[in-house]
């Protein structure tokens, strides 16, 4: 009957048309084609108009499209094709309203039409109405598991956290393999205050997917935003026994522990993370931290200089800390001595000599 190039649902991917006439199938039945000698010439123009949309030239594909449909094609394939053409110019509110004609000539029966305007109306930040849209078109293909994400995200952009959650369950109904749902659903349970609830969710989710180790970071994650620092420590120690040597994880764990004032325990984790790898200088900077905070001098001084020998600037400023520590302290050459090594990472920053001259004026 005609020719449709149709665009993947909700994510507006434009894939070839087929090679036999389109046609439109509703609930009473399929509407067959017109062989008549005036259809078949619109046709004709309908291949052309393709043709021209294949090739980019959509401006004079639209101007085809238009002809087809004023010598008898079908106004359904004539105004979706005007829209992806129109989308493909940017031409946004244009697309969303040849897209919604396309819809209305189908007498609301024709999906991908339905599916395109909920895209388009979401990306003009038009939220409420694409869900209004995404919901006609869900009741024609409700096993469209894109439109439900979609649609759960219109719901996030208007605040609705309850319409987010119900859409993602559809989702994971669908596809209850998929893992980025799993943590799409757990971020709203979190943010409902449900933490438990999300947990659970997560880790059921990796009984069923045991080589998924970030759900089990995950499950730390959760727990620490709830400040649930025992918890969190023991799921990221969970999933350091099946990865010894990740050193983001063992660093995620030291940063729990200090956040928990056990700063031995982290200086501890961040220890073995240098053993690994002594170039992770951010985590030679944290150990360095800690262990300033724990006025243990010697280690903040070794973990400085580590850090600041793998090029990590922080260094520097980490060992000023340390002389100006020691000059409240009344430990002036040890305050300079903190300088000079400083000086020796930086041996031009003038302001550390300038430091290093004050005290032997004093």
């Amino acid at each position: 009957m005609h020719k449709l190039i149709s665009v993947l649902l909700a994510l507006l991917v434009l894939n070839s048309p087929a090679n036999a006439f389109w046609e439109r199938k509703s609930k009473k039945g399929v509407y067959k084609a017109d062989t008549s000698a005036q259809v078949q010439a619109a046709n004709k123009l309908l291949d052309h108009a393709n043709a021209l949309y294949h090739n980019g030239r959509y401006v004079q594909a639209i101007l085809m499209y238009r002809k087809a449909e004023v010598r008898g094609a079908d106004p359904v394939a004539t105004n979706f094709n005007i829209a992806n053409s129109l989308f493909r110019l940017e031409k946004l509110p244009e697309a969303a309203a040849a897209y919604r004609k396309a819809a209305d000539y189908s007498k609301g029966e024709f999906a991908p039409a339905l599916f395109n305007l909920a895209a388009v109306l979401y990306r003009l930040m038009q939220y409420s109405e694409s869900i209004a849209v995404y919901h006609r078109a869900l009741r024609i293909d409700e096993e469209n598991i894109s439109a439900w994400l979609y649609l759960a995200e219109a719901y996030q952009k208007t605040g609705d956290r309850v319409g987010a959650l119900r859409a993602l369950e559809n989702a994971q109904r669908l596809e209850p393999g998929d893992v980025s749902i799993v943590y799409q659903l757990a971020e709203i349970y979190v943010s409902f205050g449900e933490f438990d609830v999300a947990v659970a969710l997560v880790r059921e989710a990796y009984i069923h997917n045991p080589e998924e180790i970030d759900f089990l970071i995950y499950i730390g994650d959760i727990y620490r935003s709830n400040k649930n620092y025992d918890a969190s420590a023991g799921a990221y120690r969970e999933a350091l026994a099946l990865q010894t040597d990740n050193l983001n994880l063992l660093y995620k764990l030291a940063d729990v522990l200090a956040e928990d004032k056990k700063l031995f325990l982290a200086i501890d984790i961040l220890n073995k993370a240098l053993q690994i790898n002594p170039s992770f200088s951010d985590a030679a900077i944290f150990l360095g931290n800690l262990a300033f905070e724990a006025e243990w001098w010697d280690r903040a001084e070794q973990a400085y200089m580590l850090a600041g020998q793998h090029g990590n600037t922080e260094a520097i400023q980490g060992l000023r800390n340390l002389a100006y520590e020691s000059e409240q302290r009344q430990q002036i050459q040890r305050a300079v001595d903190y300088l000079k090594k400083a000086q020796t990472l930086a041996p031009n920053d003038l302001s550390i000599r300038a430091e290093i001259e004050r005290y032997s004026y004093e």
